[in-house]
């Protein structure tokens, strides 16, 4: 990783309030990382005068500040002239900015208020940075531009989707030169299931630290550990082949690629319909598939059968043995999995049966209680587990399983 220094500053009242959710942040580290670069620091501030004093502060210890928001033609946009400030250079209107901002209301039919007139300011020297999604251009200043301090400075819009598509186009190629990125470290991301950092600490941590030069961090969430592996591709390959032989059947991708997309990838490549029967996760898994871009080619129907009586009417669940045995069980788990392989026609289908709570569990079946069911032409396997955690990390937990009890079956892991 090069040791450029990188801060981004996140501006506007509204995210400190907690009206809008800061997602900047972690989408920029996620695209800094695949450059071989890294965010030093992130602050975020309220409209007004914290912008200038930010900026200060960020420009005199950072080699790369990225800010966010502030380019709009109200009263409260004021991250241009804050900068201008800081930088202590004059602004002037640019032209090219100008005639952006009337050809993109012409071709809306929509007269332009004067208030529009001030996102066609940019600071002297600086570079404007075409906004194809919006009306308010971003700006450049190289590092010296005002003398001291030495440090670049990117404005750039709030709204994604006019940040993302500028960060690409514009920001990239700017911060490749600054920071010469053709000879940096190389990223690779394994994701994992059904394991977690203990796992990992116990087994391996200790085995990947005697490789010199990898870098090692670790992601955790619910159902998944993320290993982040940096360094030369030959240190990277070391990494990986000491990993993979510890938890390979836990890995799930190299590529960041979440487990519904995977799932999604397999039953393409094998040419098989998934169909899904919730109850206790209420079309979570369904809902994550059919998130995945392609997903209509492998999936055609979800169920869900939150009572019993739809258990009864739509998959053909037995009322005997939902009398015998309770809702949450294998045996349902089974007889719904079924069901609904049959009643759909699809190659596989995979049922979820549980008690999220807080209420409704037994000494017998505790809260966290779920019940698995997995049906292909070769059969039916069923599984039984605990997950006490609270009603929506339960159903995260859940939908996390039976995806991939999905995916073992199609490697052949089950």
């Amino acid at each position: 990783m090069t040791t450029m220094r990188i801060e981004i500053l996140n501006t506007g009242t509204e995210l400190l309030l907690g009206s809008t959710a800061n997602t900047h942040g972690t989408w920029m580290g996620q695209e800094l990382v695949k450059l071989g670069l890294r965010v030093q620091r992130q602050m975020t501030v309220p409209d007004g005068v914290a912008i200038e004093e930010a900026l200060h502060e960020s420009t005199h210890r950072s080699d790369v500040v990225l800010v966010t928001g502030g380019l709009g033609p109200t009263s409260d946009d004021i991250t241009r002239e804050a900068l201008a400030k800081v930088l202590g250079v004059e602004m002037i209107e640019d032209e090219a900015a100008l005639r952006s901002l009337h050809e993109f209301f012409e071709k809306r039919n929509k007269p332009m208020v004067d208030a529009n007139l001030k996102q066609a300011q940019n600071l002297v020297g600086a570079d404007i940075l075409p906004n194809n999604n919006g009306t308010a251009p971003g700006i450049y200043a190289p590092p010296r531009l005002g003398g001291e301090p030495s440090c670049a400075v990117f404005l750039l819009p709030g709204p994604p989707r006019e940040l993302y598509p500028m960060f690409h186009d514009e920001v990239v190629p700017r911060l490749k030169a600054l920071a010469g990125v053709e000879a940096i470290d190389n990223v690779q991301e394994l994701k994992f299931v059904g394991i977690g950092e203990s796992d990992f600490h116990e087994k391996l941590d200790e085995d990947l630290a005697k490789i010199d030069g990898l870098e090692v961090g670790y992601c955790a969430r619910l159902g998944e550990v993320d290993l982040r592996l940096i360094g030369s591709d030959d240190v990277i390959e070391q990494g990986r082949k000491l990993t993979e032989a510890c938890f390979k059947e836990f890995m799930i991708s190299d590529d960041g690629a979440a487990l519904e997309t995977v799932v999604v990838r397999s039953l393409a490549a094998a040419g098989k319909i998934l169909t899904t029967v919730e109850s206790c996760t209420g079309g979570l898994v369904a809902n994550r598939i059919t998130n995945v871009p392609g997903s209509s080619s492998v999936f055609t129907h979800g169920f869900v059968t939150y009572s019993n009586g739809a258990k009864a009417q739509l998959i053909g669940v037995s009322e005997e043995t939902l009398a015998a045995h309770g809702a949450v069980s294998e045996e349902v788990a089974g007889e719904m999995a079924s069901g609904a392989r049959k009643v759909s026609g699809a190659d596989i289908a995979v049922s979820i049966t549980g008690i999220a709570g807080p209420d409704g569990g037994t000494e017998e079946k505790p809260v966290g209680t779920v019940c698995f069911g997995i049906a292909t032409a070769g059969g039916v396997a069923t599984y039984r587990e605990i997950h006490p955690r609270s009603r929506l990390d339960f159903k995260q937990q859940a939908s996390q399983r039976a995806l991939d009890l999905v995916r073992r079956v199609l490697g052949g892991d089950q």
